[in-house]
Order: C-alpha cells, then structure tokens, then sequence
C-alpha cells in the first residue's frame, strides 16, 4: 500500500479496502449486483427460497469463479482478505447469498492450495475441479457436517470406493453441480483415513432432499444431501491422515478455506448497525443519553470485531504461502489468530445484532423486519466450522497450558 507521497504503508487490519489489484476488481463487479440482492432479500427469507437469479447474474459477471487462478479461466484472486471483504459486503445486503457465495469462492482457494500442496491424484483433481470452476460454470457445495452416523467410503467390487451416508447444512445444495464430501475410509484391512470426496450432483445414488426450512439463513438452500453407495473412483478422492488422529499440519488448509467465513457475520452486524443508526437519525433531536451510549457502544464493538478480522485474514496471507516452515507449526500458527478472530466475530456481531433490536424496539421482534432476519442468520456463526465453541476453546486452552490436544 503506498501513500500519495509515495511512502508504503502498511495494510489496515479493519476491513476497510481490498489489498490486491483482484480484490479491487472483484468489488467493482459486484458493486452493482448488491442493490438486487438486498431487494430481494427480504422474499427469500419469508418464503426459504435460494436466489436463483442473483447467482446466476453473478456467475455471468465471473463473481463465482474470482478465486480460480487466471490461467483455469478465473479472476486469480488468492488473498482470504479480500474474499472475506467480498464477502463482508454481500452480506450487508443478504447474509444468506453472502454465505452460499464463500462456499463458491473457497472451493477456488481450497483447490488453488491443493493443487501446489497436494499428492499427485490430488494435484490432477484439483487441477480438474479448477478447470470445470473456471470455464464449466460448476457451483460445487461443501458436504461436512455428519447427520448421524459417520459418512464412509466402502471399498467397490469393482474397485474404487461406495460413499453412504448423509449430510446435513450442505448450503445451496438443490442448485450445486458438484460435492466436495468430507468422509473417511472403512477399507477391508489397515487404518481408516480421512478423506474428501468429490461427487457431481448427477452421480448414482445422490439425492437432495426437498427439506430445508431454517431458522436463519432461510435463503441458503442448506438441505440434507444423501449419498447411497455413489460410485467415487480413486481418482475423485484426496486422501488425507489417519482418523482419529490431531492433524496440526491440516490447520492451516482449514484456516485459508474457512476464515473468509466471517465476513459473512461481520457484514450481519455492519447493516445491523445501519439500520439502528439510521433510525435514530429519523427520530430527530438530541437522542437520550442511553441510546447515545448503546450507539457508540456499537460502534466499539464493531471496531473491534473489524480489526481483529482483518488482522486474522493479513495473518493468515502472510502464512499461507511459507510452505518452507515446519507443517505442523505452521498450522498451529495459522489456526489460533483464526480462532481468536472467530470468537471475537461471533460474539460481537451477536451483541452488536441485540443491541440494534434494543433501539429498535418491539417492532424487530416480528418476523418480517430486518433485524429480526439479521438476528436470526447472526446465530449461525457460532456451529460453523472450524472449530465450534467448545472445540476452539478445548483447542486453544490446550496450547496454552501445554496439554495434550
């Protein structure tokens, strides 16, 4: 970043612009699809229906694969900054297109990171993915939260492996191409392995339950997907270490595919506190001393859960591509500022949500206002992965206090 005196500066940990020349082209693109979205919104979260037309004027404008490298057809853009503002800013119009729309874009992150890390079946999938992302139009949902029993690859009769089970929160998944399925191994004989498996949406034995009626997020289209022995040959798999096992290593690919997540929590809270202030302004005269002081205590909080963000997602930047330092302190590294930031994020943008209902008054409390849509989607940050509560505070009191983990 370099002033007008040509001095470089350092980069704001606040969110308030992109730090890339992608970033500031991807903004610039969806600048004027963020009207749409907030116009529609308020219609898909009544009626729990995904915003077909907005991602499809989104893929047309290349906004769905702005994170593929140029050279699979792509915008290029690689900073998790940069998608976490992104994604920041759809959110302030709809939190649920803000959220479906990260999956999109960390699939491109995710497999741009496979593709220099990974072993040679993988490099040649993500390779693959990159390519149908860039110049096939796929949209590929994240299959990760187990509904039940464990989601397991079976070894075929004819070789390859047979993926049964079901997933649950699987976002936009009646309108995906394709599957990204986190799942483990059950082989005939050695360890059990984690692995991801990826699936188009036509594969034998995948169906997607009409069945999603959220709280929040009504708009995401996050229903069950059911996999009954679908055929995934070894070619379609990344394997990964053995289950049941803390891979510190594996931190920092889950750190780069899921800090850019809060962006979507943190534009919840930015048009929440638009929303409250803007009130306040139309009611005319001096405010009262306690709603003066819940404003600026907004505003602190926001400050606050900002820079923490943005200091997470530099951090994470500045990490990701030192592949020289040892995997598995380089994973730990990566993970902890990420669950600093979350926890900050989570919490603060809650407060910040309850704070805007407060001046508000009774009227957010129906069904139809946005803050009640805002409060609704705000609680959503707190079970999204990695880690929930409980996990990130079982992980982070056990590095600090040297337990085993």
């Amino acid at each position: 970043m370099t002033s007008e005196a040509g001095v470089t500066l350092p980069c704001l940990a606040d969110l308030s612009a992109p730090v890339t020349p992608e970033g500031h082209q991807l903004l610039d693109i969806l600048d004027p699809h963020l009207p749409r979205i907030a116009a529609a919104a308020a219609d898909h979260d009544r009626d729990g229906t995904f915003p077909v037309e907005a991602f499809r004027a989104l893929a047309a404008d290349s906004v769905l694969s702005a994170t593929v490298p140029r050279g699979f057809g792509g915008l290029g853009l690689s900073s998790v900054h940069d998608v976490a503002l992104a994604v920041m800013r759809v959110a302030e119009a709809d939190a649920a297109t803000a959220l479906c729309l990260h999956m999109q874009l960390c699939r491109g992150i995710t497999m741009s990171y496979e593709l220099r890390h990974a072993d040679p079946v993988g490099k040649a999938l993500a390779e693959r993915i990159l390519w149908l992302m860039g110049t096939g139009g796929a949209v590929i949902g994240g299959a990760l939260k187990d509904a039940g029993r464990t989601t397991e690859l079976r070894p075929g009769e004819e070789g390859g492996w047979l993926l049964h089970g079901r997933k649950i929160l699987v976002s936009m998944a009646p309108f995906a191409t394709h599957f990204v399925v986190a799942t483990r191994t059950r082989p005939e004989s050695g360890p059990a392995r984690l692995a991801s498996a990826f699936l188009a949406a036509d594969t034998p034995g995948l169906t997607v339950p009409d069945n999603w009626d959220g709280m929040g997020m009504r708009a995401s289209a996050s229903s069950e997907v059911v996999f009954d022995d679908c055929p995934v040959p070894e070619a379609d798999l990344f394997l990964r270490g053995p289950a049941g096992e803390v891979n510190h290593a594996a931190m920092a690919g889950q750190t780069v595919s899921s800090i850019g997540l809060l962006g979507v929590y943190a534009g919840i809270a930015q048009s929440a506190r638009d929303l409250a202030v803007a009130r306040v302004r139309r009611r005319g005269g001096v405010p009262a001393a306690a709603v003066r002081t819940l404003v600026a205590e907004m505003d602190v909080k926001l400050y606050s859960l900002r820079t923490a963000l943005g200091a997470a997602l530099l951090h994470t930047d500045h990490h990701s591509g030192r592949t020289a330092h040892d995997p598995s302190e380089r994973g730990l590294r990566m993970i902890a500022p990420f669950q600093y930031a979350k926890l900050v994020v989570n919490r603060n943008a809650a407060a910040v949500v309850e704070d805007c209902m407060t001046l508000a008054g009774g009227a957010s409390f129906t069904a139809g206002h946005p803050l009640s849509r805002c409060y609704r989607d705000v609680r959503a940050g707190w079970f999204m992965q990695p880690f929930t509560y409980a996990d990130a505070i079982d992980h982070l009191s056990a590095q600090a206090l040297d337990l085993e983990s």
